[in-house]
């Protein structure tokens, strides 16, 4: 019948086991389906900012099934093998502190290896005295227990400060209930009572345990026919055995296997206010004050946590774990208005600003001075804030200097009566030129200044082309590096410095030059040519 049992409890332990496996995954602090309806209000405000703790999840329930050995602490020595079983189901109402309700049922034997001399009267109750003994004996029992308790567990070890989370978990448990006990004794046999086998156990019984004890095992069947002796009518009833308060208190230790499953040891001793679980009232000597029995149930267990949209058990997770990841990466952070560096007050702060400009100047987005009319007067100090383009250059005030309309503001210019225009080379006079390293393509420092002067004058020149010319044509490569010469001149005045190709005319591998200069002068009028060439020798172009 136990083999059955055992059976059962194992192929539930297996199928529950099954069941929870099938759904592992846990949410977050900011999964809103976790969070009990009558708790959103907090956790909206909590996700607004406006609230600075988390509502608190909701958290599945544990079941649990466990397995152990039951054992009376009484008068009659107990047997250590006395099996017994337990059910309990468990909710959290923190991260500390949760409840259970455990149901236990079990079996717990005893065998006294000493002798008991002293019988009290049939009318007592006392099984032996009630079987017709009427010398000594040696008391035995069996007992069947159950208890339904409801218990306050407080766990040890979850909340921590330097870990995360903890795969075991330790735990303490008190709790109170009612105990139903049945105890019954073996004190006959098929033939009657063991008086005479009694008897002939040989050998001094207090002092040879070990041959006392093989030779009960030897006299004594297996069917506790007799009922022990109990409360009667003082006692209360429940399914056939008396019924009795009782207070429990235990330790335990459960390691997770993962999210829904963890195994868990458990050792519980229970205190009831009767002294009749093992069937025998402290009574040797005549000594008739009770001394109340306990039992201690040690067991091994497997517990499933249950619930959809809910986290763990709150005895399993760290409420500082949720603290600390906000500390190393805020969710939502509430910044001071940072305050930044602006030495000059023009509005612009210094990591952005390309120039200490004086007060009271305007400045464009990058801090440097605004500079309507691109006379190169910034417009603080421009006299003149729009000077036309064919009145520059002007002098320190931003003021220009305009051609003369007529020939008696001008008669240097007065040719037959009419005012003659200055040509473009006479505008813009003698432009510089531009060296690069032997054999090199390169532009450096200096000739990036230079080109910087020559634009500055084709701006102040607006209507005037310039021709870019490079020198040496011997062989293929000078060619292509006179080519490169003029392309990297035109593509540094056109990309760096704004001038439209339009107004550059690419001339290469001319002769009575120096090879590593490129030389600009004004166009001609009518002196036109293309702004763009091929490469004469692609496979010989110089790489920067």
């Amino acid at each position: 019948m136990a083999s059955k049992k055992f059976s059962l409890l194992l192929a539930l332990i297996c199928f529950t086991a099954m069941s929870a496996f099938a759904q592992v995954k846990i949410g977050t602090y900011y999964d809103s389906s976790q969070i009990p309806k009558k708790r959103m209000p907090q956790h909206s405000e909590f996700l607004n900012g406006t609230y600075n703790f988390p509502a608190k999840p909701r958290d599945q329930w544990e079941i649990g099934i466990k397995g152990g050995l039951l054992q009376v602490n009484g008068d009659i020595p107990a047997k250590i093998i006395s099996p017994g079983f337990g059910l309990h189901v468990r909710k959290a109402f923190g991260y500390v502190f949760s409840m259970r309700l455990e149901y236990m049922n079990g079996f717990a034997q005893g065998l006294n290896w000493k002798r008991t001399s002293f019988l009290p009267a049939a009318s007592s109750g006392n099984p032996w005295a009630v079987a017709g003994y009427n010398s000594s004996y040696y008391n035995n029992y069996k007992a069947k227990i159950q208890d339904l308790s409801l218990q306050g567990v407080v766990s040890f070890n979850n909340i921590r400060f330097h870990k995360s989370k903890t795969g075991i978990n330790f735990y303490g448990f008190a709790g109170i209930g009612g105990t139903v006990y049945n105890t019954k004794v073996n004190a006959r046999d098929g033939n009657g009572t063991y008086q005479t086998a009694f008897r002939s156990i040989a050998g001094d019984v207090y002092k040879d345990r070990k041959n006392t004890l093989k030779a009960l095992k030897k006299v004594l069947d297996k069917t506790y026919e007799s009922a022990a002796e109990n409360g009667g009518t003082t006692r209360p009833e429940l399914f056939g055995g008396t019924l009795t308060s009782s207070v429990s208190l235990g330790i335990g230790l459960a390691l997770k296997i993962n999210n829904r499953v963890n195994l868990a040891l458990e050792d519980r001793i229970t205190f009831v206010r009767d002294d009749l679980l093992d069937g025998q009232r402290w009574a040797e000597k005549g000594d008739l004050s009770p001394h109340f029995d306990t039992y201690n149930f040690m067991s091994a267990g497997l517990n499933i946590n249950l619930g959809s949209k809910a986290v763990e058990p709150l005895w399993w997770m760290n409420p500082l774990d949720y603290a600390y990841s906000e500390i190393r990466t805020p969710r939502l952070m509430r910044l001071p208005k940072p305050v930044l560096p602006d030495s000059d007050g023009d509005g612009v702060t210094d990591q952005f600003d390309q120039e200490q400009t004086p007060a009271g100047c305007p400045v464009d987005s990058h801090g440097v001075s605004r500079d309507t009319d691109g006379d190169g007067v910034p417009d603080c100090k421009d006299k003149e804030l729009i000077t036309p383009t064919n009145c520059q250059p002007v002098d320190a005030d931003g003021v220009g200097k305009c051609p003369c309309p007529t020939c008696e503001n001008c008669p240097d210019l007065c040719k037959g009566g009419t005012i003659v225009e200055k040509t473009c080379a006479e505008k813009m006079g003698s432009l510089p030129s531009i060296s690069f390293k032997a054999g090199s393509n390169k532009l450096s420092d200096d000739g990036k200044a230079v080109l910087a002067t020559a634009a500055a004058t084709m701006r102040n020149n607006p209507g005037c082309n310039v021709v870019v010319v490079g020198y040496c044509s011997s062989n293929k490569k000078e060619q292509q590096l006179s080519w490169d010469h003029v392309n990297a001149v035109i593509n540094h005045l056109v990309d760096k410095e704004g001038i439209s190709k339009d107004r550059l005319i690419f001339n290469y591998a001319q002769e009575g030059g120096d090879c590593n200069t490129v030389d600009l002068h004004a166009a001609s009028d009518g002196e036109t040519g293309p702004n763009r060439v091929d490469p004469p020798h692609p496979n010989l172009m110089k790489k920067n």
